[in-house]
């Protein structure tokens, strides 16, 4: 067929694993064998560029880079391994030809190796398996191998995707092998193996121009830039493109700019053909999932399928009497507004809806994890917010109600078993798979509500005391579960406006945990601490001891405060309840309520107990 021409000269493929199997390692150790980036002294995990990718250690942004070997292009696309990021992954895959699929050589397939291969085998994609981190010590690659090749049967993989090569390697080392008895050298037998196994594209520059947009950046001066391949065809800089809609309606563009990777940097370039990954601006309108394509020939390709958020929260602009005091810059709804929409455009993850007749946005996403991410990103660049508990999304179909349910996978030793299955429990988990692995922890899985997960993470981390690894991964919309056991504390309320006072905080201690510090600027309304008794206690964090002429203010024994909480994002999002929001600032995370005044909030109590009566 004339439209099968493949382009010897190019691979595209996409890395994918699990959380922190270290795909971001093997592509440093891939850049650095063949020389398409100069690393310096201490320099890693480069394409971890975003600073929260950084700290967390995790990939959060799909991001592109290529290089040359024996003459050949590859592109490289790293994936996130988390679930929460899936829209990201999906879209990729659509972009390559084939795909690296790495598993630690300890740890074996985890819940998001399933989720990412699956996606994979469903495209028809064929993987190779890279055992990494040969390094680790209790390693078992064979036993590894075993698993990886059991889970592409239990995904259903077709004979040709089950005849996978293997490969070894340490991308911290840099070194990749073949059989686990070769020298351990150097990263060319990976490079040999994607040479040989990953198909070329199927590319034939003689037919209309047609390009899959996967991803959008923008830039300020150029404005939104498309990334994406081509599929057929060839484009010039300068040339008029049409936009083939979702909807199957025609807008018009120009390509003012084309763009390849380079390593890791983005170089111009006048034309592009078919099997290319490009960067085009020009088109203004353009969306994810959407067809650039000939003028006098405009046909859209198949759109991209993008699961669907599975929880929402309330964003709105600051409204406490500390705002603009901890060095925000965005702090109008307009500039919230403004904000999200962006966000909305770039990230298909994310939907962004008005609330009529308020100034709150109300913004879904696909797990806890991607809306905190958004949280995060956002305070760093000068924002300043309030946002609602994070409430899953239901389903309506027929008379039943639907809703997401995950699977979770908790390792621990075995002195925690007993009271993490007691908790996990008691919010209506029910147990798939218990076995004792082979460095002597207990491996257990679960089918859990996703709304039952929230707040269980930072319980999860208490109970276990910080040893204990728990992995989560969307899995469908099952029936509504009922109700489930919610907080059974209540908070420790701020009376009014002031600084904290050290000698009144002493006195608050025996009630709960105190979120505050002697010091710490406090308004009414603002929740600083527990309450172990179940109830909300308003109370005064401001007074001090009265002093008399008898007694000095030096003379007393010292005031011993427990430390207080650091305050996180993650665990207020899963602490506060429906009536109370999280205030983020670029420098602090406070919990208060929804309605700062008591007497407003005891009428809002009135009202509500009267409407269910």
């Amino acid at each position: 067929m004339a439209d099968q021409k493949r382009r010897k000269d190019v691979r595209n493929l996409a890395i994918i694993a699990h959380v922190d199997h270290g795909k971001t390692t093997i592509v440093d150790a891939l850049l650095k064998q063949t020389g398409a980036y100069d690393f310096k002294e201490g320099e890693t995990t480069i394409m971890d560029s975003n600073p929260l990718e950084k700290e967390r250690g995790i990939t959060i942004l799909s991001k592109n880079a290529s290089l040359q070997y024996k003459g050949v292009q590859f592109n490289l696309v790293d994936t996130p391994g988390h679930a929460d990021f899936g829209s990201e992954v999906e879209r990729i895959l659509k972009m390559v030809d084939g795909v690296l699929l790495l598993v630690d050589a300890f740890e074996g397939p985890m819940p998001q190796t399933k989720f990412v291969l699956k996606k994979s085998l469903e495209l028809h994609l064929k993987p190779i398996l890279v055992i990494n981190k040969l390094d680790r010590t209790h390693a078992r690659p064979e036993e590894v191998a075993n698993m990886t090749f059991d889970l592409f049967c239990d995904l259903n993989a077709t004979d040709e995707q089950l005849d996978f090569p293997i490969v070894y390697a340490s991308g911290k080392e840099g070194y990749a092998i073949l059989d686990l008895d070769d020298p351990r050298e150097s990263m060319k037998p990976l490079l040999e193996t994607i040479l040989h196994r990953v198909l070329p594209p199927i590319a034939n520059p003689e037919l209309p121009f047609q390009m899959l947009v996967t991803m959008l950046d923008y830039d300020s001066y150029i404005g939104r830039i498309a990334i994406g391949r081509i599929f057929h065809g060839t484009i010039r800089v300068g040339e008029p493109v049409a936009l083939v809609k979702r909807n199957g309606t025609i807008a018009k563009g120009k390509a003012t700019k084309i763009m390849k990777y380079r390593g890791l940097a983005r170089v111009e370039v006048n034309e592009a053909i078919a099997g290319d990954i490009i960067l085009i601006s020009g088109v203004e309108d353009v969306e994810v999932g959407e067809t650039l394509a000939n003028i006098d020939d405009p046909k859209g390709l198949p759109a991209i399928k993008i699961d669907e958020p599975t929880i929402s929260m309330y964003f709105s602009h600051n409204t406490s009497p500390l705002t603009g005091k901890d060095g925000g810059r965005f702090l109008t709804s307009r500039h919230m507004k403004e904000r999200l929409r962006h966000e909305a455009m770039i990230n298909v993850g994310i939907k962004v809806e008005e609330v009529v007749g308020t100034d709150r946005l109300k913004v879904s996403g696909r797990g806890e994890l991607h809306l905190s991410i958004l949280i995060e990103t956002m305070r760093r660049e000068g924002y300043e917010m309030e946002v609602s508990k994070p409430q899953v999304i239901l389903k309506k179909m027929g008379s039943q109600t639907l809703e997401p349910v995950e699977e979770v996978v908790i390792e621990v030793e075995e002195e925690y078993q007993g009271v993490v299955m007691q908790a996990i429990g008691s919010r209506k988990a029910q147990m798939k798979d218990l076995k004792t692995t082979s460095s002597g922890t207990v491996r257990m899985e679960f089918t859990i509500a996703s709304r039952a997960l929230i707040g269980f993470r930072s319980e999860f981390l208490m109970m276990t005391r910080g040893n204990g690894i728990m992995y989560q991964n969307f899995l469908e919309y099952q029936t509504y579960k009922g109700e489930l056991p919610t907080r059974q504390s209540g908070v420790l309320v701020s009376q009014g406006n002031g600084v904290a006072v050290a000698f009144a905080l002493f006195n608050l201690q025996p009630r709960g945990e105190i979120f505050i510090k002697p010091g710490d600027d406090l308004y009414e309304g603002m929740i600083i601490g527990v309450n172990n008794k179940g109830v909300d206690l308003v109370v005064n964090p401001l007074k001090g001891k009265k002093l008399s002429n008898m007694r000095a203010s030096g003379s007393d024994e010292a005031i011993a405060l427990i430390t207080p909480r650091q305050m996180t994002l993650e665990f207020a999002l899963e602490f506060i309840e429906d009536d109370e929001l999280v205030e983020i600032t670029p420098k602090n995370v406070r919990l208060r309520k929804m309605n700062l005044n008591e007497e407003e909030r005891k009428r809002e109590k009135n009202r509500i107990s009267k409407s269910k009566e």
